[in-house]
């Protein structure tokens, strides 16, 4: 397939569209660390909580702790071991099917240790069964909470993340960039027809992405060929001035990706790297896979005393805010800046299509 078709096709794909009337993803991704780390967080401060409502001296509140803690560890890390491993499933019910799973789950777990810690958890002066019934109901309470506040995170989240991809695609046009792109193409209409033609259609290729609805995750693949059909459009104003080194070799071709990353990070490359250098220089960009992470680093050379612009500057905000609300602290935006040099890296976690 050609790098046009693919375009195409990734302009006209169906995927979900902000646009769309379709309900919030209110339940958390259970294998994403920032979720693991708030409900660890939130669970100790739930049971602080509890036990500092319980006692009524200092001394008491630290044994108190001690003895919660030694059953709450172990059914909390239980529980999030099976939240990942079911993570999938869960994800695939409806959302209130998926709370009576979790609270059921919760309840179990919570209920199987506290019968096999026996006298280790058990209380002077309290029924075993009275015991174990508050136990579990404590964990349903506790899951209930934890899971309120996901939803709630989750709805206060989703306009955030929805103003950002609006912003995303609001900010791809500039009429630079359009203006620059048609002067060439008329530079070379009557001395090279069939070039010129193929980059009208590159650049109608790359406006129907710019103006088309914002999708959740593009496939990587699909994402390379729209960064290829840009630096196409400006080597065709700049000539040799631009050159592009790409090491694609080990990048998962499948891999899902935050449409409109790339290009931006290239065009900011070209208009505050490339183009002020009289002679022009490299871009290198590095995409591959390591482990269950996604690399993606993009390098540029610099003038002497560069600038970033107030539009460049607010992309590149827009790429970081992006990644963090959708992969929380899972996600890392570094930047390295030199005196001759600029350098962004990303990782993501690698997401592959379920095929399911």
């Amino acid at each position: 397939m050609s790098v046009r078709t693919q375009i195409k096709s990734y302009a006209m794909k169906r995927t979900r569209s902000i646009n769309q009337n379709i309900p919030h993803r209110l339940l958390p991704d259970f294998r994403n660390l920032g979720t693991a780390l708030r409900i660890v967080l939130l669970a100790n401060a739930f049971a602080l909580v509890c036990v500092v409502a319980r006692v009524g001296s200092v001394g008491e509140l630290w044994q108190r702790m001690l003895l919660d803690s030694a059953l709450l560890q172990p059914v909390l890390l239980s529980v999030l071991l099976a939240l990942y491993a079911l993570n999938n499933v869960l994800q695939r019910m409806s959302y209130w099917r998926s709370v009576a799973a979790i609270l059921l789950l919760a309840v179990g777990i919570t209920l199987l240790f506290s019968l096999v810690g026996g006298e280790l958890f058990a209380e002077i002066n309290e029924s075993p069964h009275f015991l174990n019934g508050r136990r579990m109901l404590l964990a349903a309470l506790l899951a209930f909470v934890l899971l309120t506040y996901f939803r709630w995170r989750a709805m206060a989240m989703s306009p955030a993340l929805q103003d950002a991809r609006l912003q995303a695609l609001q900010a791809r046009i500039r009429p630079h960039f359009l203006f620059n792109s048609i002067n060439a193409v008329l530079a070379i209409v009557r001395a090279e027809p069939k070039r010129a033609e193929a980059a009208l259609e590159d650049m109608a290729d790359l406006f129907r992405m710019a103006m088309s609805d914002a999708h959740d995750m593009v496939a990587l693949k699909d994402e390379v060929a729209l960064a290829q059909r840009y630096l196409a459009l400006e080597q065709l104003r700049m000539g040799d001035r631009l050159r592009v080194r790409w090491q694609t070799e080990h990048m998962p071709q499948q891999a899902l990706i935050p449409p409109l990353v790339l290009q931006p990070l290239l065009e900011n490359a070209v208009y505050h790297g490339i183009e002020p250098l009289a002679g022009g220089g490299i871009i290198d960009i590095d995409i591959h896979e390591k482990g269950a992470q996604l690399y993606l680093s993009v390098s540029n050379p610099l003038p002497g005393k560069a600038a970033q612009s107030d539009g460049n500057h607010l992309a590149l905000s827009n790429i970081r805010e992006r990644l963090s609300l959708l992969f929380d602290v899972e996600a890392e935006y570094r930047v390295e800046r030199n005196d001759d040099s600029y350098h962004v890296h990303i990782v993501i976690p690698l997401c592959k299509p379920d095929l399911t």
